[in-house]
């Protein structure tokens, strides 16, 4: 039997290159389809009926919805290359630190993009606070997952690096070295990797492309 593999998507999402980076980590061909989310797919509303949200993984015919739970799906089925750590209270804290990820630090830049000027500094003080968090377990580490990449690297990644270029189009930095010393190293050591270069969108059109959503979002807001 021919495995196929789809993952459907919206270029320059974190959610969704979190996904595209564990399938290229794994060696595992797919097929990717761009979504426009102003005017979803039948294919989306079809595999992800629930939600109707991206990334949806559909494997064999099969779909996974919610980023977490495709990359859990995408460890179990494919063994070569595993990102989950193997010892079941490792496993649990990578998946806590998961959703605090998730939960926390992704919800809360998600703020900005309605937020009003004079609110954005203190969403951005409250987003490094958590990132803050996040950091205290690198310490002493190379990777979350200890000497290589594995899960919670990939999740947090993610979202990192989109929340570097999100801020930036407020004309602020976020994540500097001066203030968050360890998770800049770590930024600096994962984009070494080829796997994570091959997915990182290029600098000047991701601005571009998250500014646009942003001024979407506060024109929907007026």
């Amino acid at each position: 039997m021919v495995e196929e593999a789809k993952l459907l998507g919206t270029w320059g999402n974190p959610l969704n290159g979190r996904i595209e980076i564990a399938l290229k980590l794994k060696g595992i061909q797919y097929k990717y389809i761009e979504e426009d989310l102003s005017n979803k797919s039948a294919l989306l509303l079809k595999y992800n009926p629930v939600h109707k949200k991206i990334p949806v993984f559909v494997h064999n015919g099969k779909s996974v919805a919610e980023s977490l739970v495709i990359l859990e799906y995408i460890d179990e089925t494919w063994k070569d290359h595993p990102i989950l750590p193997k010892h079941p209270y490792d496993r649990a804290m990578a998946r806590f630190w998961a959703k605090f990820v998730d939960k926390k630090i992704l919800q809360t830049l998600i703020k900005t993009r309605g937020a009003k000027d004079e609110e954005l500094p203190k969403i951005i003080e409250e987003a490094g606070e958590q990132m803050k968090i996040l950091e205290n377990q690198l310490k002493g580490k190379e990777f979350f997952g200890g000497e290589t990449i594995g899960y919670l690297d990939i999740v947090a990644f993610s979202v990192a690096y989109w929340s570097q270029v999100l801020i930036q189009v407020f004309g602020v930095e976020f994540l500097p070295e001066e203030k968050f010393p360890i998770v800049y190293k770590w930024i600096g050591r994962l984009l070494d990797i080829d796997v994570i270069k091959s997915w990182v969108p290029p600098r000047e059109k991701h601005l571009a492309h998250i500014k646009g959503h942003i001024e979407d979002a506060r024109a929907a807001s007026k």
